[in-house]
Parts: structure tokens; sequence; C-alpha cells
């Protein structure tokens, strides 16, 4: 709490910084007659703007200190709510700068783009960056998202950093609060190098080094059920990954079918030294091609990633609820977690007849640890809005009736996204605090 704490005030004043140091330029002639006040606001909301997008970048840059305070799907969900603010001042840094000179040279703000455009060298790089920044909002949206597979949206997503930097040359030529020598320079210059490094750091050389040193292959995959996989993979070295229970990893398969797609998946068992193991619910063509997969296929890899592990526990006793595929991250949890009898309860929702993926699995690996194990099969209720099965809520079942200690533990929660808003939010009207409540989405 206290590292969150830390690095949310960090970010808060490096938007001090920026204001401070444009204000320190000389805040009597910012604003001495109204034009200059017009132009120095928009000046302001470019900089704020190009702050929170920078920050945006780390956020999605996988630096470890953020992932394992904030986990790497809450980081995510601050990347995409900055977007819209950092977007809409940059939108009025552009406006109020065509006003401020506009006013200044008596010229209408429209035509003030004719001026801009021809008399500074820098300037269509800048209606660039903003083109750029503008397509990859409007990929963001949600009803635009989802019409686009997940590796063309990334595509689309990484001219953030095409348009960050087409936008330095304007930002340290125009006007004089970036001229040789000055703190403003400095400091900026500083900030676009610590950003890049991070990003080519942990985006980039750190994967290649991992997957490289650890040399992954596909050692067999074995059917689970109907549509559902575990693939086992052999390398070298993989306790030095340091993956834990319950953690994800971004895994790429080297072949023609397959290489393009990136599959962020949980392990479905704790890493030996050499064997890893991964189970795949078919979703798509993408995760459906990974049933065919041949035996010695090189694989690549990113993280692990997330803090759905036994670290975030804060309390002896844990419930865990899990639903679907959402069992892998589950059973592998319950196998590392430092567990005594009697500690936790495990929660298992199935909808049909049919056992839960891993289930013999999971429930030896209980058996091993002294965890109670509940099952809850059956079709949904078509009255009551639950997480639970109709039968159960018919009979007034809930958290509390298979884990009486609920209030009093940590709430791990794996499974759809729907189904699981609806367990936390169960959760929640039986006062537990949201520190207690850990879940990883994977959703982008």
């Amino acid at each position: 709490m206290r590292r969150a704490d830390v690095l949310v005030v960090l970010s808060w004043v490096s938007v001090a910084i920026v204001i401070a140091l444009f204000l320190a330029n000389g805040i009597a002639t910012a604003f001495a007659t109204a034009s200059d006040a017009v132009t120095s606001v928009g000046i302001l909301c470019g900089l704020v703007g190009t702050d929170l997008i920078l920050l945006m970048m780390v956020l999605a840059a996988r630096v470890p200190i953020i992932d394992r305070t904030f986990g790497h799907d809450k980081a995510m969900l601050l990347h995409r709510k900055l977007g819209k603010p950092a977007f809409s001042l940059l939108v009025g840094h552009g406006i109020l700068l065509l006003i401020g000179y506009g006013m200044a040279s008596r010229v209408n703000p429209i035509a003030e783009i004719g001026v801009m455009w021809t008399t500074l060298s820098e300037m269509p790089l800048a209606f660039l960056a903003f083109g750029l920044l503008l397509v990859v909002i409007v990929s963001s949206l949600v009803a635009v998202r989802r019409r686009f597979p997940y590796e063309a949206w990334h595509v689309i997503h990484l001219l953030t950093y095409v348009a960050v930097l087409v936008a330095i040359p304007h930002q340290l030529s125009v006007g004089r609060l970036f001229v040789d020598g000055t703190l403003q320079r400095t400091y900026w210059l500083a900030l676009y190098v610590v950003v890049a490094t991070l990003l080519i750091v942990y985006r980039f050389l750190l994967p290649i080094v991992r997957s490289l040193r650890h040399s992954l292959r596909v050692r067999r995959v074995v059917q689970v059920a109907d549509g559902v996989v575990s693939i086992e993979l052999s390398g070298r070295r993989l306790r030095e990954l340091g993956a834990s229970g319950g953690q994800f990893l971004v895994w790429r398969f080297w072949t023609g079918k397959t290489w393009w797609h990136a599959h962020p998946l949980s392990l479905s068992a704790v890493p030996s030294e050499s064997r890893v193991r991964i189970t795949v619910r078919a979703l798509g063509r993408g995760s459906a091609a990974l049933a065919t997969l041949p035996v010695g296929t090189r694989v690549s890899i990113e993280g692990p990633y997330g803090i759905f592990t036994q670290d975030a526990r804060t309390l002896p006793n844990a419930v865990m609820v899990a639903a679907g595929i959402g069992v892998t991250p589950i059973r592998a949890l319950v196998e590392q977690a430092d567990l005594l009898p009697g500690e936790a309860v495990v929660i298992v929702r199935a909808a049909s007849d049919q056992p839960p993926y891993l289930w013999q699995e999971l429930r030896e690996v209980c058996a091993s640890k002294g965890v109670a194990v509940f099952l809850v099969e059956g079709s949904r209720s078509r009255v009551v809005d639950s997480w639970q099965s109709a039968e159960a809520v018919q009979r007034g079942y809930t958290l509390a009736s298979y884990a009486p200690n609920v209030a009093k533990s940590d709430l791990y929660v794996c499974g759809p996204a729907r189904w699981s808003d609806l367990v936390i939010r169960e959760a929640r009207s039986l006062g537990l605090r949201q520190g207690q409540i850990h879940v990883e989405r994977f959703d982008w």
C-alpha cells in the first residue's frame, strides 16, 4: 500500500513539475496580454497532456515495480483512463494556440493553421502526431475495439510511440521555453530518455533475453476436455523466471499458423526446473490452433505478470472462487500457497453436469493441503442475477454458506468478467474490503 501511494504521488509530482517549470520561465510575461494568456494556457495543456501520454507509456511498459504493486490489469485500466484526459488536453493545446496566435496576429483561428503550417517548419510533424493520436484514441473506444482482432489493435496502438517521436521536434524548437541550456529542455529530454529506456528494456529486450535463456519448446499437448488442452513445455532453468502459481505469461508459439498471435495465459501448475504447463480453452481461431501444435515448437515468452498470488494475501484465511478456465490459475495458486489445513476454501462453479477443467487434479492438490472444495453446478437462475446455480440461489446460499469465515479472508476470483463482478458484488455485501479482494482480468 505504501509503495502504491508513493507511485501515485510521483505521478502527480510529474504533472506539478511540468507546470512549475513552465511558470518559472516567466509568469509575468506569460499572462501579460489576453493573447499571451490564451497561448500560455494552450502551452500548459500541451505540456500536461504530453506528460500524461508518457505516464501511459510507462504504465504499459510492464515495469516490474508497477506490476508487483498494482497488478498488470489495474495498471492497464489506469492506462486507458488517462487516455481521454491526455487527448482532451492535446486538443485544447491545439485550439488555444490557434486562438492565441490568431489574436496576436489578428488572423482568425482557421487561417492561422495555414500560417503555422507554412512559417514553422516543425508544425507539419505536430499535426501528424495529433492525427496519429486521434487514430489510437478512436481505435481504443470499446465499440470500435471489438471490431478488431487483438493483433490489429495492438499494431494501431504502437502509433502512440510514433506520435510522441514526431512531436518532439516541435516541442523543443517552437518558442523560448526549450532553448539550449534551460532546465526545461534538460528535464524533458531526460524524461523522454527514461521512458524510452523503460519501454526498450521491459517490453523488448527482457522478453527476448528470457526466451533465449530458457529455450522453451512444446513437449506435448494433452486434451483435457472438448475444446480444452494442456500444453506442457520443456526448458532450462525455469525456476529463475520467478513465476508463481496464479501468475500469467504472454506466450507466442512459432509456427506458420500461430507466430503472429500472442496469448496471455495463466500457469496451470507450478513450474519445475525444466517443465511448465498452461491450459488453454479454444475461444477463437488463435487459441483453437494451439491444440495442433507440433512437438518441438519454439516458444517465446513475456512475463511473468500479475499479483494473483499468495504474496497478495493480507489475512491468514483465503477463499478462492473459480469458473470455466479460471480453474487453472486457482489450481496452481493452491499448489504453491503456504496453507495450513482449514485455512482455505475453494469454490468451483460449473454450468453443466460435466466436471470442471482439471477437476481431479484440483481435488488432489486441495486434499494434500487440507483445503475444502465445493462444486456449485447447474444452470443459472432466470430470476436472480447470481454467480451461483439456480438451485443454490433457491436454497439461499451465499459465499458465507461455503466459507463462514469469508468476511475475515482474502478472496481470489477468476472467471468470466461478468461472473466475477457478481462474486465481488456479493463479497462486498458481506463486508469484504477492496484490499481483501484479488482478481486478474485478461480482457483488452
